[in-house]
């Protein structure tokens, strides 16, 4: 009976070992989807698009060239976006600024918090977006 606790014990103590990436794979992983991103105009659109009550009538919009700057554990390829969009009334809101996250060369998540956006956007050199001014619902 001892002898079966003792395997058991045994059997149980070889489960608690870790398996999976080491921190140098995890690493490696996360620099290979530091993709430039090639279309990165159409997918700040396409998100645009969705994210704006009304993407109509934008105006003063302006987006950086893709950078990379340190994000996460490492660096992520980042765009930042400028633009003044109306409200639901109708009404502008605004200049507003925001900072795009790539991932494996395509857009992976917006920021909009002005706080996390001026560290992200403070050295930005925008140029003019009218394919941003152009949308329509």
């Amino acid at each position: 009976m001892r002898f079966l606790a003792l395997l058991a014990a045994l059997a149980c103590a070889g489960c608690t070992t870790d398996v999976g990436p080491s921190p140098a794979e995890l690493k490696a992983n996360w620099e290979a989807q530091n993709v430039l991103p090639q279309g990165y105009k159409q997918d700040l659109l396409a998100y645009m698009r969705t994210y704006l009550n009304d993407p109509s009538g934008i105006r003063g919009a302006g987006v950086t060239q893709p950078v990379l700057k340190d994000f996460g554990p490492g660096q992520r390829y980042m765009v930042c976006v400028r633009f003044n969009a109306r409200k639901s009334d109708g009404k502008y809101s605004g200049s507003k600024e925001g900072a795009a996250v790539f991932v494996a060369g395509k857009l992976d998540r917006l920021f909009d918090v002005p706080l996390e956006v001026r560290d992200l956007c403070k050295d930005a050199a925008y140029a003019p977006f009218p394919e941003l001014e152009a949308l329509k619902r």
